[in-house]
């Protein structure tokens, strides 16, 4: 008899159909994100959870199933997941690492440049019909050729970030908890910094850092108070980094220049008063939104969980201390 799996959201096909070969599947007949008390219920039964960052899969949905051997996260975050519960009961937890890096430095690159550049604003100006024809100070920007550039965590994606900046002859600053090797920096064309100088001396702060406890409202009042007026911040990590409230404060009292976001504190909903102003650009989390990257992020949680109920070592183990034995 196949082993039964629970999908909590519609993902590409070639996802699906990697576990439909070796699995009972049954997917979320909702485009919506799933209750908890939902979640609850549709796992009572099953083997294999394959689940989205938009799902919290606490402990009591974990201590919940007594068949549950592996939770597939489709994505490269699982701060969604109380990962030292799963492991208490020897559940496995795996994730996308690697697939999206490119796809989310492009967006960063496009909410960058959108943000300097004030191509939200100016559209909406122009389909309005408020557009006259040109002007000598219509939506006056800044420039992103031979600026500097902040990148608040060096891993994949704050690499990828370098080295698209290398094509604008920018200065790059990056502030990490660990410096990187010398060679790495030469090659990026690099400077390590802390965060400090990085936020006083960039025109472009970006930020790649996964969300911790420490990195909780990493840039807060008093982080944005040391930018200078003219730069922009832009963030397409994780919404809690970021202490939106502060962020509000800073752009309607122009702190810094602007601010372009992919994520949200308390996603999908906005803190009040931020989609009033004009200096943010605001998107839908579509960071790894392109067809080719979610579909490869498909077949990759399809595959860790197949590759787990069949008793192997899921090519994305986050908790490998479950399958030690097994290395």
């Amino acid at each position: 008899m196949k082993e039964k799996v629970f999908v909590t959201r519609r993902i590409p096909r070639a996802g699906i159909d990697i576990l439909e070969k070796e699995c009972e599947v049954k997917l979320n007949p909702h485009d919506r994100v799933l209750t908890k008390q939902e979640i609850i219920e549709e796992v009572k039964e099953i083997e294999g959870l394959l689940c989205l960052l938009t799902d919290t899969i606490d402990e009591e949905i974990i201590e919940g199933n007594k068949n549950l051997k592996i939770i597939s996260n489709y994505a490269v975050g699982y701060n969604n997941i109380n990962v030292e519960a799963a492991t208490k009961k020897k559940i496995m937890v795996t994730n996308t690492p690697g697939v999206l890096t490119d796809t989310t430095a492009d967006l960063t690159w496009a909410l960058l440049m959108s943000a300097a550049r004030k191509i939200v604003e100016s559209d909406h100006f122009t389909r309005k019909g408020k557009f006259r024809g040109w002007a000598p100070m219509l939506f006056l920007g800044g420039d992103i050729h031979h600026a500097t550039l902040g990148i608040v965590g060096l891993g994949r994606i704050g690499r990828a970030i370098a080295k698209r900046a290398g094509g604008f002859s920018m200065r790059i600053l990056y502030a990490d908890v660990k410096r990187v090797p010398p060679q790495a920096e030469k090659e990026l064309g690099v400077e390590f910094v802390s965060l400090e100088k990085l936020l006083r001396e960039s025109d472009f702060v970006t930020i790649h850092v996964p969300l911790l406890p420490e990195t909780h409202h990493l840039i807060c009042e008093e982080k944005l108070k040391l930018m200078k007026k003219t730069s922009f911040l832009i963030n397409t990590a994780r919404g809690s980094l970021i202490d939106e409230r502060a962020l509000v404060k800073a752009l309607k009292e122009c702190w810094i220049a602007g601010a372009a976001l992919d994520v949200y504190e308390n996603e999908p909903d906005l803190t009040p008063g931020l989609s009033d102003l004009d200096n943010v650009v605001i998107v839908s989390h579509i960071g790894s939104a392109s067809m080719a990257t979610r579909t490869k992020m498909a077949t990759m949680a399809a595959t860790n969980l197949v590759a787990g109920l069949k008793g192997e070592v899921p090519p994305n183990l986050v908790n490998k201390e479950v399958n030690s034995n097994k290395e």
